[in-house]
């Protein structure tokens, strides 16, 4: 292994050691020491990469942003129904959440604006939703009166209040958990020419999500790199919404037009 390598290995572990010591303990109790002891190096060679904790976390948060990015990045990309992708990358970025610390803490960091706001996250996550929601009217994916406006906001609150109770119990990132609320709101939102034909478990496989940090081989689901999951897998498959869904969701009062 040359000398750059162990460098970038280096700062690799140590952005992932402060974002496990950023998630259990905040940023003001996070110590230093800890963040270099949890990597395996000295803080010496803490500093040699970080000038200090603020550095570090502004790492991390950046680190959080690229893998967020690219699951925006994905579901905008490609020529399938633009209602199926948004589900897609809501099931993604759940997995995400799931299994890496470094997204965690990241999106954690820049909520709290423990080290100043130089992106927003919530914000860049806002705009993904409307676009895609614009792109599914463009496309006559979206049931008569249904707006891309009216309708982020609904799937902007769910989401984010998914992703804060996870905080807590992860559970909530799971994919069953995903999948209800797309079974409630797709038959609000989707045109009757789409009824059944989209997915709210997500189009892809179901593969062996990480609940709570390891995945069903015994692999820490944070040592795995940001973003090397596959868009929508999860523990539970589900199959398309059923056409008697839309009497349900009626029923459940989610009436969005």
């Amino acid at each position: 292994m040359t000398k750059q390598d162990r460098a970038v290995r280096t700062r690799l572990a140590l952005i992932r050691s402060a974002a496990a010591q950023f998630e259990a303990h905040g940023y003001v109790r996070a110590g230093l020491a800890r963040i270099s002891a949890g990597a395996g190096v000295s803080s010496g060679a803490l500093h040699f990469h970080f000038a200090d904790k603020a550095a570090v976390a502004e790492a991390v948060e950046a680190a959080a942003a690229r893998a967020l990015r690219e699951a925006a990045v994905r579901g905008h990309g490609g020529d399938g129904c633009a209602l199926q992708r948004l589900v897609d990358v809501t099931h993604h970025v759940a997995r995400l959440l799931c299994a890496d610390v470094v997204v965690r803490a990241g999106l954690r960091l820049n909520v709290e604006g423990a080290v100043g706001r130089v992106r927003d996250l919530r914000r860049e996550w806002r705009e993904c939703v409307q676009g895609l929601l614009a792109e599914a009217e463009r496309r006559g994916e979206l049931a008569a009166g249904v707006t891309p406006q009216r309708t982020s906001a609904v799937v902007l609150a769910a989401t984010t209040g998914i992703e804060v109770l996870a905080r807590e119990d992860h559970q909530w990132l799971a994919r069953p958990s995903l999948t209800d609320l797309w079974q409630l709101l797709l038959p609000c939102l989707a045109a009757p020419r789409l009824a059944g034909a989209v997915d709210p478990a997500g189009s892809e496989p179901a593969g062996d999500q990480p609940v709570g940090g390891r995945s069903a081989g015994g692999q820490s689901a944070g040592d795995r790199p940001v973003g090397s999951d596959p868009v929508g897998s999860g523990p539970l498959g589900g199959g398309p919404v059923a056409r008697d869904g839309q009497a349900e969701a009626g029923r459940a009062g989610l009436a969005l037009r």
